[in-house]
């Protein structure tokens, strides 16, 4: 537990400085972030087979083109389509040149959902920052929020498996009181300090689908790790894990948010 709290107050230390400042502190901050995440996403497959490294390599400069591109156009989830062309042919064309066993059919949409997924996830996150500090506070504490009181009432009254063949220890009653408090306080955090004229029932309808799909998205990177039997992604934070295990809840949220300001 100690270890836990000191890896999460070091954490703190970091982050919360660039989120404030925003700016290039911060893009190079979630740069450095995906690039770990893609680390550890990758290490994880390679406990099943080995990738090659210049595919490795190659398959990185699409990926961080697509999570640095927000930087030129702002506040706006607009990728451009080019990069997801480059992407598309950077993870397929070495299909025909290398061999089955050094890079399979398999191997390339392995990379292409990699790339597409956490480069997609990180480059909102920029754009939600540059959107406004506070979108991307109530995303987070969302997200917190569902994952705390899903834990601390999972473990009080938990009796029902949600999803035993992925996480045994999560619980249906732990979803639903992570949702009903991420939802709760995540509503009135928006209603309170970013717009108190918004439609209540809006608010807590997006709030409470941001609290489910950050559930489902850390059952998604839950699967994975016991697909390829890793216990975390990765040892970068001692206590908690790596990159992935702290922001697989985040990142789906992000994505699910972007969705739904598309609308408005």
């Amino acid at each position: 537990m100690k270890q836990r709290v000191i890896s999460a107050i070091i954490a703190l230390v970091i982050i919360v400085p660039l989120i404030i400042f925003g700016g290039y502190p911060y893009y190079i901050g979630v740069g450095i972030l995906s690039i770990i995440a893609y680390h550890e996403i990758l290490s994880a497959r390679e406990k099943e087979k080995k990738m090659d490294s210049m595919i490795k390599l190659l398959v990185l400069v699409p990926y961080l083109l697509i999570v640095m591109s927000s930087i030129f156009h702002g506040s706006t989830f607009n990728i451009d389509y080019r990069l997801y062309i480059l992407d598309l042919l950077v993870c397929l064309l070495p299909l025909i040149v290398l061999n089955k066993k050094e890079y399979d059919a398999e191997d390339a949409l392995i990379m292409l959902a990699i790339t597409m997924l956490l480069g997609i996830s990180f480059n909102f996150l920029i754009v939600i920052r540059n959107m406004n500090i506070l979108y991307l506070i109530y995303v987070v504490l969302i997200t917190i929020m569902s994952d705390t009181f899903a834990l601390f009432v999972g473990s009080k009254i938990g009796r029902h498996k949600l999803c035993p063949s992925v996480s045994p220890n999560k619980t249906v009653e732990g979803m639903i009181g992570g949702v009903t408090f991420g939802t709760f306080i995540g509503s009135m955090f928006f209603l309170t300090f970013i717009n108190t004229e918004a439609s209540i029932f809006y608010i807590i309808l997006i709030s409470m689908a941001l609290s489910l799909i950050a559930e489902f998205g850390d059952l998604v990177f839950s699967s994975i790790k016991r697909r390829y039997g890793i216990k975390d992604y990765g040892k970068i934070m001692p206590g908690h894990g790596g990159v992935l295990d702290r922001l697989d809840s985040i990142l789906f949220a992000i994505l699910a948010f972007a969705y739904f300001v598309s609308f408005f």
